[in-house]
């Protein structure tokens, strides 16, 4: 990992040739089947993570519990994962022009959610991808730098974000 991508960035997997992936919708949420009773107290998000295949072949994928790491806040500490209520894809196969999306559902100190970072190591045809690492917070916009007052000027996600635009800003010079 160089850099970590803003939620809802793609990230193209050069090894597998016309694979992407990308975390995007990361809001507050309630899980479907009910609130876990080891939550108590905390509060729920939801994350999303598509896989695209835009190759010319199909890929088997697997995007499992353990593949997905969520940490929060400064310190960067464990997200509870929900398990029960998550989807995950097990054994998937992608064709060309297809996605699969595994939707997490974690909990946390509401204070810790102004920096949430995903990390994600896809198994494509049974072999291990790269890990790649997604960085937002609870609250803020797909492409919105600083959209909640929480998240305040000096958020992570504000800081990749300004980040990333000033490369891609000194790249086109």
């Amino acid at each position: 990992m160089h850099e970590p991508n803003v939620v809802g960035d793609w990230q193209e997997y050069d090894e597998h040739a016309g694979l992407r992936v990308r975390v995007h919708r990361l809001e507050a949420a309630e899980p479907p089947r009910g609130r876990d009773d080891a939550a108590a107290g905390l509060t729920y998000f939801s994350v999303r993570v598509t896989v695209e295949n835009r190759g010319d072949r199909h890929f088997g994928i697997h995007l499992e519990d353990g593949q997905i790491d969520v940490r929060i806040g400064p310190d960067g500490e464990a997200a509870f994962i929900d398990w029960r209520n998550s989807q995950f894809i097990e054994g998937f196969d992608v064709y060309p022009l297809r996605r699969a999306t595994a939707v997490l559902y974690a909990a946390g100190p509401e204070a810790s959610l102004s920096q949430v970072d995903v990390q994600i190591q896809l198994r494509v045809d049974e072999e291990w991808a790269d890990r790649r690492l997604w960085a937002g917070a609870i609250g803020l916009t797909e492409g919105s730098a600083c959209a909640h007052a929480g998240a305040g000027r000096e958020g992570l996600a504000h800081q990749v974000s300004n980040f990333l635009r000033g490369q891609a800003e000194e790249g086109t010079a």
